[in-house]
């Protein structure tokens, strides 16, 4: 089954009664509390997601800046959005899908059935159909969680990647090659990384692109429907979005590094290449 849903299917869907939770994952690194934006208007029945509290644990940066939660937290907060056991999924934002396939791969991971609404909130409004305008509690769910299962590589496993696959940095370039200071202690990026950002495998109109585009994409780089590889980002976020992207071209072996440059560049003895080749110049963290 396809990771996305569109909002035609959606919205069929949803006139069936079908059981379908809708989940609000509003976030963007310049506003990270997405909640007014919700209040103002979200797709009908949709609860609000709160990424950085929810889908994340805050307060251990040695970690990263957005790690995973444990499964207890994660659990309940997946009660309080009112989700039952046998509920379809759909996660969805209105920044090209980036946060909703965070939403999307960790709760996969955890068992449950869930897809993204390809082009989000944007798609649904531009399709005419209609909003609402209020805060929404559901009635307690009663799902259990099951254990976190694949998709995950930890930090010393990011850091062999390139010696037995394809380590790939989904940021921008300028922050791949250290040119710009972000929210780390240090810039650039995992020695041996290859860098091909998420928004790639975004089309214009915010849909992610085709299967055999994305496959294109992901040959420039070196991979193939074989290649072991392990994604990583600034925090866990936009790799989620790029592993959405493998499930569509049909490519199963990828790992996420949840840390990502977040965790790398606050590990003391870490390497740190700059510039634009995988193995640049090399300082260490």
């Amino acid at each position: 089954m396809s990771p996305l849903v569109s909002v035609d299917d959606l919205a069929a869907e949803i006139a069936a009664d079908a059981p379908v939770r809708l989940l609000d994952v509003r976030w963007r690194l310049d506003r990270a509390e997405g909640r007014p934006d919700y209040l103002a208007g979200h797709l009908p029945g949709a609860v609000y997601v709160d990424l950085e509290r929810e889908l994340a644990r805050p307060g251990v940066p040695e970690q990263g800046r957005h790690p995973l939660p444990d499964r207890a937290d994660l659990e309940a907060a997946v009660r309080r959005w009112g989700v039952n056991a046998g509920d379809r999924l759909v996660a969805y934002d209105d920044n090209d899908g980036v946060a909703a396939a965070r939403a999307w791969w960790l709760l996969r991971r955890h068992g449950l059935d869930i897809r993204v609404l390809d082009g989000g909130f944007r798609a649904w409004v531009a399709s005419g159909r209609r909003l609402e305008r209020s805060d929404r509690a559901a009635p307690i769910g009663d799902v259990d969680l099951v254990p976190g299962r694949g998709g995950l590589a930890d930090i010393d496993e990011a850091a062999v990647a390139p010696a037995l696959g394809v380590l790939l940095d989904v940021r921008a370039p300028q922050h791949y090659r250290g040119q710009v200071a972000g929210a780390d202690p240090v810039s650039g990026h995992i020695p041996g990384a290859v860098n091909l950002p998420t928004v790639t495998h975004i089309a214009p109109d915010g849909l992610l692109r085709s299967a055999e585009e994305i496959r294109t994409s992901l040959a420039a780089v070196g991979i193939g429907a074989g290649t072991d590889v392990v994604v990583s980002c600034s925090s866990g976020i936009a790799s989620a979005h790029t592993a959405l992207a493998f499930a569509v071209a049909g490519y199963p072996r990828v790992r996420v590094f949840a840390g990502s440059w977040s965790q790398w560049s606050r590990d003391p003895g870490r390497p740190v290449a700059t510039g634009s080749s995988p193995s640049g110049a090399i300082s260490v963290v």
